[in-house]
């Protein structure tokens, strides 16, 4: 019986990191190690990891993923070594690597490695200028927007390959195409648009964390840099009915891609909206592992590389029974709510809320992706069932004109698809 493939998220520097970005989670994951001196993963520990990861994977490309904090606060010389381990347990197999930066450290000597060793960059960048230094600043709250650019521009000239991530955030959640629109410009063409969500305790926890999770039962408050729900439905519906019309098939977005595979009845890919999860954890520098990125507690530990294997792990019962609440603790109400086949309540970390009958376990963003998701319905059908017949989604962008396209066509013209069927026998006939 082949074993299942797991991800893991990689923090060879820990939390460590030159910003002090306002809605970071993780900055505060520094209290969790209190004897720590120096933030970097020990080569005994990389070796391991390297080695394990590799050992454990049943996939062919295998992905490293390398994230913080700010990674590329260790250095070229770090990763030379990770390259090096990965060529030397490599077993044959075709590694590939992501790393995930804020991108202000990025320069010459980062732009000829990264080209050199075909990395993948996510930048983390949150819109123009303004929208981007509202909260996305360094330890002296000065805004990093130049910064960044400077480092797009190094990924540009050393023609490594890129994507952006974007928080979505209780500030830039208003101005959905302005970001969308900064984003095109400055050549992304591969989208990311994450929720920030918070809560913070009103008296930290014994372990110093302020920022609590779902299971928190003391008090506490949504932080003013949380986006809404409905605003979150609506950043993303905007910016949807843009690309929807002009930009299908040359600029793709992670929520849409994630969406047509649930409208093809396939599992999402992305963990958050996938039935069950636990497949995707978090590594710290000191080869901790944790169930989840954002479950990065104590009570959500399950050992160290040093001491058990990764495989162990990823398949102890511990880890089991936390992807597997995912769907057991899911409310009656998403259950029998008609878009929860493409959310399956989101993620966990967000489902803090009770529903009207008093049922605990009701996600946050529910209003935004009821609104998100009821609102593509029309083109999501109508572009699975392109996929189907074997044709190109972006025909989409002939009829995305019409809020719904199977509607404005006259049941004996030729379908609005260019199937080159009548519509009473194309999209009409499957609406």
């Amino acid at each position: 019986m082949q074993q299942s493939a797991f991800h893991i998220m990689t923090k060879p520097a820990g939390p460590l990191c030159n910003l002090a970005c306002t809605y970071c989670f993780y900055l505060e994951k520094e209290r969790l190690y209190p004897d720590t001196r120096k933030w970097e993963m020990p080569s005994e520990v990389l070796d391991t990891y390297i080695r394990e990861y590799i050992r454990s994977q049943p996939t062919d490309p295998i992905t490293f993923a390398w994230q913080g904090g700010e990674p590329t606060l260790l250095g070229v010389d770090f990763f030379e070594r990770v390259i090096a381990l990965q060529a030397k347990y490599g077993e044959g197999k075709r590694i590939q690597n992501a790393l995930q930066t804020n991108g202000t450290l990025l320069d010459n000597e980062w732009g000829e490695f990264l080209a050199r060793n075909n990395i993948l960059i996510g930048l983390s960048i949150d819109g123009p200028r303004e929208l981007h230094d509202h909260y996305r600043v360094d330890k002296g709250s000065a805004g990093t927007f130049d910064r960044v650019l400077r480092g797009l521009e190094v990924l540009q000239r050393h023609k490594v390959e890129f994507n952006t991530l974007t928080v979505v955030n209780r500030h830039n959640s208003a101005f959905p195409l302005d970001v969308y629109r900064f984003l095109k410009q400055i050549g992304s063409r591969f989208m990311q648009f994450i929720p920030v969500v918070e809560r913070k305790a009103k008296m930290p926890a014994q372990d110093g964390l302020v920022l609590v999770q779902p299971s928190f039962d003391g008090g506490t408050e949504v932080t003013d840099w949380s986006v809404e729900p409905l605003a979150y439905g609506q950043f993303l519906s905007s910016i949807f009915d843009e690309w929807v019309k002009q930009d299908v098939g040359s600029v793709y977005v992670q929520h849409f891609d994630v969406a047509l595979e649930s409208w093809l009845g396939m599992e999402p890919s992305l963990c958050v909206f996938a039935r069950t999860c636990g497949s995707a954890m978090a590594l710290e520098h000191s080869g901790d592992l944790y169930s989840c990125d954002h479950f990065v507690y104590p009570e959500n530990r399950l050992g160290n590389i040093m001491q058990s294997s990764l495989r162990a792990m990823a398949d102890s019962p511990q880890q089991k029974t936390f992807g597997q609440s995912k769907w057991d603790t899911l409310p009656q109400m998403c259950r029998n709510c008609p878009v929860r086949f493409a959310c399956n309540g989101e993620c966990p970390k967000h489902r803090f809320m009770t529903t009207p009958d008093g049922e605990p376990g009701l996600n946050y963003l529910c209003a935004g992706y009821k609104h998100f998701f009821s609102h593509i319905d029309p083109f999501m059908q109508f572009m699975a069932q392109e996929l189907r017949a074997g044709r190109a989604p972006a025909n989409v962008m002939r009829i995305a004109g019409s809020k719904h396209p199977q509607h404005n066509q006259h049941r004996n013209a030729l379908c609005n698809c260019g199937s080159g069927l009548k519509a009473k026998k194309c999209c009409l006939r499957n609406s």
